[in-house]
């Protein structure tokens, strides 16, 4: 049997602002692809098909879209929720849904019940895991903890008693959690922390004993083992991601439960890059050239930050989306006390620009500062002179 293990669509999501529903609406076409060219049997979606529990119109259609496209694909499909995903939503009208071979799996009541395929070496069970919550499954399961390793455990202990009845069944495990081994995987800033009490991590060998493991949350790919593999999210979500490959898994499952695995890299929109330098050296040097249609996040390193700088790197990378600066300014709690008696408005916010920059203001900056002041702040001569007018004209 053939799968293709993919998670963490996060449909709705932007990147800094920019919209991302085209570019994981080509991520489907690309699945569907993938699909008909690699002849898959079953497409595995582990959790976080949304990016939030109430998700836009838009991202509700495009999902509708897929699952309906997959539905009449050659391949049957298994979908889990995530913590991102609403499981309610997500699953509603799941067993209407059944019969057109798209199988939602978001009811923690369901597990242990796998979605049973079959093809010419004989059965395969696929457990699909919704994302569990340990402090609403604590009570009703009996838990002895309240972290995600005794949720976990609790879950494949319901699995492997429904996997000791169909001796010989091959066997899927779909999950959505923080798995890991001896060494932590590596986070992205685009994942929600699902820490309990300051302990997320699950130990891999929870999934023992179990023929394939496609789990979801992460999103970068990770081996963890031959057998128990994150997919990643098809789409980089964060500037943490720009080294990712992106992608999904092609698994294939032998008749002795042995399996073979291949990588399918996703179609990337756009590159992502971190530059970092000064803000002459990144507009003239001619080596960043390659990274003028990236998305990028820019540092810059000047230690008198550059005026218009934003619109400055626009000029030369158009995609810029995130702009800092390595020279922090001075901390406002730690400024001197500024004499203001005596002194006009315009002198004192003057020294404070000085403070703060290392350098007194430009001529123009001045200027600038004169006339903020001027729109702002009261003139006392000018507001006595506008009261005398005023009880002039109305004796």
């Amino acid at each position: 049997m053939r799968l293709l293990h993919t998670s963490d669509w996060h449909l709705g999501r932007s990147f800094h602002r920019e919209g991302m529903l085209a570019h994981q609406a080509a991520y489907v076409d690309h699945l569907l692809e993938v699909v008909e060219r690699e002849c898959v049997d079953v497409v595995l979606v582990a959790g976080d098909v949304y990016d939030r529990a109430l998700p836009p119109v838009d991202a509700v259609a495009l999902a509708d879209e897929a699952l309906a496209r997959l539905a009449a694909s050659r391949a049957r499909v298994v979908v889990t929720s995530g913590n991102h995903d609403s499981a309610r939503r997500l699953g509603f009208s799941a067993r209407l849904i059944d019969s057109a071979g798209v199988h939602l799996r978001t009811d923690p009541a369901g597990v242990g019940t796998p979605v049973l395929l079959e093809d010419q070496h004989g059965p395969v069970a696929i457990h699909g895991l919704p994302y569990l919550d340990p402090e609403s499954l604590r009570e009703p399961w009996a838990l002895t903890e309240r972290s995600h390793e005794a949720t976990l455990t609790e879950a494949m202990r319901r699995v492997r008693a429904d996997l000791d009845t169909r001796r010989g069944t091959r066997s899927v495990v779909m999950a959505h959690a923080f798995v890991g081994g001896g060494a932590r995987p590596e986070e992205s800033d685009s994942e929600r922390d699902i820490s309990v009490g300051g302990v997320s991590l699950v130990p891999v060998p929870v999934f023992d004993g179990v023929d394939y493991v496609a789990l979801g949350h992460l999103h970068g790919r990770h081996v963890l083992s031959e057998r128990v593999h994150y997919s990643g999210s098809p789409l980089a979500y964060s500037f943490s991601e720009a080294d990712h490959r992106k992608g999904s898994w092609l698994v294939d499952l032998a008749a002795d439960g042995s399996v073979r695995t291949e990588f399918v890299e996703a179609p990337v929109p756009r590159r992502l890059a971190r530059l970092r330098g000064s803000l002459e050296e990144l507009l003239t040097e001619a080596r960043h050239a390659e990274h003028e249609d990236s998305w990028l996040q820019v540092t810059l390193t000047d230690t008198d930050r550059p005026a218009q700088a934003m619109e400055r790197l626009r000029r030369r990378f158009p995609h810029t989306l995130v702009l800092g600066f390595d020279a922090p300014l001075p901390s406002v709690g730690g400024l001197p006390a500024t004499r203001t008696s005596g002194r006009s408005d315009h002198d004192v916010v003057t020294e404070f620009f000085a403070t703060l920059r290392g350098r007194p203001p430009a001529d123009d900056e001045s200027a600038l500062l004169r006339r903020a002041v001027d729109a702002c702040c009261e003139d006392d001569d000018l507001a006595r002179e506008q009261r005398t007018t005023s009880a002039g004209a109305a004796r």
